[in-house]
Order: structure tokens, then sequence, then C-alpha cells
């Protein structure tokens, strides 16, 4: 069962519904800047590299500035209609691989910047996924962490919690899958409960989190 097309067409459809001027929790991100950051990451792999390489970051606020040109209606319609046959995700499987992460938190980067934000009820096959992902690249996203990390699924057994971050010290991170995701990711909006001395939730809170 694919969950990218699902995610795909809720994001599209709440940029449609907000509009490019829309907040997101990003700093000096609007919804204009966010669905610009998306298209150049599917559709433009020849600038995107600067989405991670700082050297190359130029490149990539130039593309993203182009989208501007486009009436939004059109930006919109050409992140649902999916990546073009020369983008690495135009392949089914690469698209479900590398795109459910990707389409879940932005989704959430610009729902939770609204005043009406309610959280969404997301299906068992979702959480699933979010939690299988987060077994491969949680190790990575808290690579920076000072102190240990230990996410906790709150309706697995013990034995099932993902070893984010070896250390003598501990800070131990229950939630749901997705707002797990969230936090691995940095945003201080997931809604998490953390266990851990002060010291070592203070520690964790300061650094830096995510790709």
């Amino acid at each position: 069962m694919r969950l990218v097309p699902e995610e795909r067409a809720a994001l599209c459809d709440l940029f449609a519904a907000l509009g490019p001027e829309a907040p997101t929790v990003l700093p000096g991100w609007r919804a204009e800047e966010l669905l610009a950051h998306m298209l150049v990451r599917e559709r433009q792999p020849l600038y995107a590299p600067g989405i991670l390489v700082p050297a190359l970051a130029g490149r990539t606020e130039a593309a993203m500035r182009s989208y501007g040109k486009m009436p939004w209606s059109r930006r919109v319609e050409l992140l649902r209609g999916g990546a073009p046959p020369w983008s690495p995700y135009w392949l089914a499987p690469v698209d479900e691989k590398a795109n459910l992460v990707e389409f879940f938190v932005h989704y959430e980067d610009l729902a939770r910047a609204q005043p009406d934000w309610r959280p969404r009820e997301l299906s068992p096959e979702r959480q699933e996924a979010i939690w299988s992902m987060l077994r491969l690249s949680a190790r990575v996203l808290y690579r920076r962490s000072p102190v240990g990390v230990l996410l906790r699924h709150p309706t697995r057994e013990r034995g099932t919690d993902i070893h984010a971050r070896p250390g003598s010290s501990r800070v131990t991170i229950t939630a749901p899958p997705g707002e797990l995701l969230l936090h691995a990711f940095g945003r201080e909006q997931a809604r998490v409960e953390l266990d851990g001395t002060p010291e070592d939730l203070e520690a964790l809170e300061k650094t830096p989190r995510g790709i």
C-alpha cells in the first residue's frame, strides 16, 4: 500500500486553501518559500544539492525564486502532479521511501502555524511507516545530541524502543511516531513527553536536530 500519494494530495490541498502568504513554523518561510523548496527538490535535481550543502545554497535559492513568476495555483498543481521523469522521485519506490517523511513534516510545518490548527488523525499504517522510517534515520537526526536519546512508542513493548543516541545519561522521548518524527527534525511544536534530568533535557533541547 502506497502512502505518499495521499500525503501529497493533503499537502497540496492545504497549500491551495491557505495561499502563498500563509505562515509556517519555519523561521522566515511562508507557504510560498516552503512550496518553492519542495518544487526545487523534486523537479530540479541540478539545483537541489544546495538544500543540504551551504556552499551551493545560492543556486538553490535562485531556483526557488524562479517559481515566484508562476500563478500560485500552477505551482500547487506542479507539486500535485508528482515528480517529472528526469527526477529520481519519479520512481515509485524512491517516491515512497523519500517523500513520506518530507511531505508529512512539511504538512505539519504549514498546518501547525495556523491559528485554527487541530491534530490530524493518522492511520495505523501511516504511523507504522513513520516508525519504520525512524528506525532507519533516528541516529542521524539525533547525531549531535550530547546525551543519549531513546524513542518510545506509547503502545509498544519496551523492547521495541529506538536507541537514537547512545550515552551514559539519557532522555526518553515518548509519543506517537508522527510526533516523534517532528521532534527528531527539531520542530518545537511536536507533542512529546520528555523524561530525563533537567540538565539532560536542557542539553538536548539546545542541540540542533535533523538532517
